[in-house]
């Protein structure tokens, strides 16, 4: 008999307490939607293999330990890697609920390459349409970055910084080769700063966006693992 090996799972890792709850909660919405499909449907709203969404803590420190440890479990030995959470923008005309999706994450330590970024941008259009969605490279920071260090990272190329997502991937893939991407919502912009990170509590448009995300991402998985089968 023919059977195909169990696909590798699929880890998302956020930093937040209230990230950690709106993935949750659109985990649940996704599972009831697949459940609601017609009959002879294709299955587009669960995931291809187990998914653990983990909560690493704020920092660059915490989200390495975290993502090591959780890498170093034999169940995730092979998951692909998907940092999210919120962010700050750094171009120009972004806006809080916009979408970014890293072509690359960045910081002191290293470089790290996404994978199926277009992918990602094709099925966060499909399914939050009217949402801008921006691509480019993402920055690492260790603190809340404000005023004139924004642009000076804008200088660099970089449309986006958060604290985690450099970190992440960084940690993923010294682990051993995976699939990595980084997708993040935009709570803070040049035009709309955070007087401090406890507002995010105020971002409803932005807890509601990510809310809304996890379909895609089960699709990018499905869709990054079929090199692998």
């Amino acid at each position: 008999m023919n059977t195909r090996p169990a696909p590798d799972p699929l880890l998302i890792a956020c930093a937040l307490g209230i990230e950690h709850l709106a993935l949750r909660s659109g985990e649940r919405g996704a599972r009831r939607a697949g459940r609601r499909r017609p009959a002879g449907a294709p299955e587009r709203h669960g995931a291809e293999g187990p998914v653990n969404i983990l909560r690493t803590g704020m920092g660059p420190r915490a989200a390495e330990r975290s993502v090591t440890r959780a890498l170093a479990e034999p169940a995730l030995a092979g998951a692909a890697v998907l940092a999210t959470g919120f962010c700050a923008g750094l171009a120009p005309g972004m806006h809080p609920g916009d979408l970014v999706v890293a072509e690359e994450t960045r910081d002191p330590r290293g470089t790290v390459a996404c994978v199926g970024t277009e992918l990602l941008v094709k099925e966060l259009v499909r399914a939050l349409p009217g949402r801008t969605v921006h691509t480019g490279p993402v920055t690492g920071s260790d603190h809340v970055v404000r005023g004139p260090e924004r642009s000076e990272l804008r200088a660099t190329g970089a449309i986006a910084v958060d604290m985690e997502s450099a970190a992440t991937l960084l940690s993923a893939v010294r682990a051993g080769g995976r699939p990595v991407a980084a997708v993040r919502v935009v709570v803070d912009a040049p035009e709309h700063e955070l007087v401090r990170i406890g507002t995010v509590r105020g971002g409803i448009s932005a807890v509601r966006v990510l809310r809304a995300v996890l379909p895609t991402f089960f699709e990018w998985h499905r869709n990054v693992l079929l090199p692998r089968r």
